[in-house]
This record gives structure tokens, sequence and C-alpha cells, in this order.
């Protein structure tokens, strides 16, 4: 056996865990979202959102323990707006949920930060890319005569949520470079602070009924914490190629917990724009790992719910996401 021959067997044995990890993580993440649609009956979508963002948070601040060290007065602003994106991405996404399929709603606020991807690019085969996404999403608009028409306000809420999606990705780049990892868990905390508001108005104490408190614990392992373990370590372990390969797939993965959980039902015509969004995604994901190997990222770095080192593909402290630096979505 040559060394090059070894070495390739080592890497794959090296890799497997982490591509479990990464499909685990994302089995998580929809099935945990797909039983928090459960809980709105109960206490309404900006109620669940508030459960799952509080429990977050606080694993989130045990874990990283940013009192260890304080942001600078510079940082606040900075961690502020990144945990405004935040909560506002999570309460914009549950609302469009009350009306809208997951498989569908996830695939429509994968346009956001595509399109922050995408408009930093200036290779004309990204112009392919968008035209493939556009037709996916063009596919989903309620101006087709469809025997299930997707709510408009619906997709309101999840172009909403897929643009503070993209907001997180401007600002969780300066948090990452002003907190390091511990951003995320002061972000976190930002982001109960915007969104439990709404909640409590929504729901009041409701929220803190027995009967709500146990399955919104659940929603928030299952979606967040379980999840941001899991991604951490195959953040660490996967080129940009790899692990964007994989997280291009989330929209298909949500479809399949819709229909088990939900017994949400898709229409022809909708998986054809879940697939054509999830192709679009692809393609950007290896266009852009293309260019990073080559030393040029063509796209803003992006946080939003993970902060770890991938070998050989960004500096130390710091993992390069199809979609930019450091971390993937609750």
């Amino acid at each position: 056996m040559t060394a090059a021959a070894s070495s390739s067997r080592l890497d794959a044995g090296a890799a497997a865990p982490a591509v479990a990890a990464m499909l685990c993580a994302m089995v998580s993440t929809q099935f945990g979202t797909a039983f928090a649609k459960s809980l709105f009956p109960a206490v309404g979508a900006a109620g669940t959102t508030s459960l799952r963002v509080a429990i977050a948070a606080i694993f989130l601040t045990v874990i990283w323990r940013p009192w260890r060290n304080p942001p600078t007065r510079e940082a606040w602003p900075i961690l502020a707006a990144y945990g405004a994106a935040l909560g506002l991405m999570n309460l914009t996404f549950y609302l469009a949920l009350r009306t809208l399929p997951l498989g569908v709603g996830v695939a429509v606020e994968f346009v956001g930060p595509l399109s922050v991807a995408i408009l930093s690019s200036r290779r004309p085969l990204d112009f392919l890319w968008v035209g493939l996404a556009a037709a996916g999403l063009g596919l989903l608009l309620p101006i087709w005569r469809q025997s299930h028409p997707l709510d408009p306000v619906g997709l309101a809420y999840m172009l909403a949520a897929g643009a503070c999606w993209a907001g997180y990705i401007v600002f969780g780049q300066r948090a990452g470079k002003a907190k390091g990892r511990s951003a995320t868990g002061i972000g976190m905390l930002f982001a109960a602070v915007v969104v439990i508001p709404f909640g409590v108005a929504g729901a009041g104490w409701k929220l803190f009924a027995p009967s709500v408190l146990a399955p919104g614990l659940a929603v928030g392992l299952m979606a967040s914490v379980v999840p941001y373990n899991l991604e951490m370590f195959a953040l660490t372990r996967l080129p940009v190629r790899a692990f964007g390969t994989l997280l291009s797939l989330a929209p298909a993965v949500a479809a399949v917990m819709g229909w088990f959980v939900l017994h949400e039902a898709l229409t022809p015509v909708q998986f054809l724009a879940i697939a054509a969004i999830v192709a679009a995604s692809l393609g950007t994901t290896l266009n852009l790992g293309r260019s990073g190997a080559a030393g040029k990222p063509r796209f803003p770095r992006r946080p939003r719910n993970l902060s770890a080192a991938a070998r050989g593909d960004a500096p130390e402290g710091r993992a390069r996401t199809p979609f930019g630096e450091d971390e993937i979505a609750p």
C-alpha cells in the first residue's frame, strides 16, 4: 500500500464520523423545528421562538462563559446587532411556519445567504445559480394556478427571515472578529432580549406552564444545542466543499421531516422548486470551494451558530463555511 493510498484511507476514515455528525445535526434541527410547530396552538409562533432562543441562550452562555473575558465597549454594538439579526431571523422563520410547509420554508430562507454569497462573486457562472434560485423561488410564488397555493404572508415572513440571515452574515463576521467563539453565546442573549417580549405579549404566563416548558426544552435542545455541538465537531474535520455540500441538503431534509412529523405533503411543483434551490446552493458552494482552495474567498464570512477551526480551510479559531467563516444556523 502506498503512502498516498494509506493517507486517503485515513482521511476517509476521519471524515466519516464528521459526515455522520453533520447529517445527524440537520435531522435534529429539522426534527426539532417540526416538533416546535406542535407548540403553536399553545403559545403561538412567537412564544415557541422565545422558548427556543431562551433555552439556547442559557446553554450557550454556560458553555462559553463569556463573563471570563467581557467584550470591549466598541464590541457591544456589533454584538447587539448580531444578536438582533439572530433573534429576528428565528422569529420571522417561525411566524412563516404557521402557514408554510417546513421544506418549502427552509428552501425559501436559503435565498438570503445564497444571495450574499453570489452578490459577493464576480464569476459569470454564478449567474446560472442566480437564475436557478430565482426559478425555484418563482415556482413557489402564489401567482400560478395551483391546487394548494402558498400563503403570501407566510412567504413574506420567510423572505424576511432570509434577509435577516443575510444581515446575520454581515454582523456575524464582525462579531466573530470582536469576540471570537463566545460571540455566539452573547449574541444569543441579545436575541433572547429581542424575541422574548413578543412571546410574552402573545402567550403570557402560558410560557411557564410545565406542559409547555418540557416540550420547549426539547425544542431548544433538538433545534439548537444538539446540532450546535454536532456541527462544531463536523466543522473541525471537513473541508469547505464537503461541509457546504451537506449543508445544501437542508431543505430536502426539512421536507422529509415535515412529511414524517407533520404529515405535510408537497406538490410536484414544490418539490421541483426545492430541488432548484438546493442545486443553486450546491453549485454556489462548489464554486466558492474552488475559489477558496485557490486562496481567494469570494464572499463575506458568515457566522451563524457555530465557531470552530476547519483543518486547512481557515485560520485557527475560525471555520470556513460555504457562506463564509465561522458558523451555521440554528
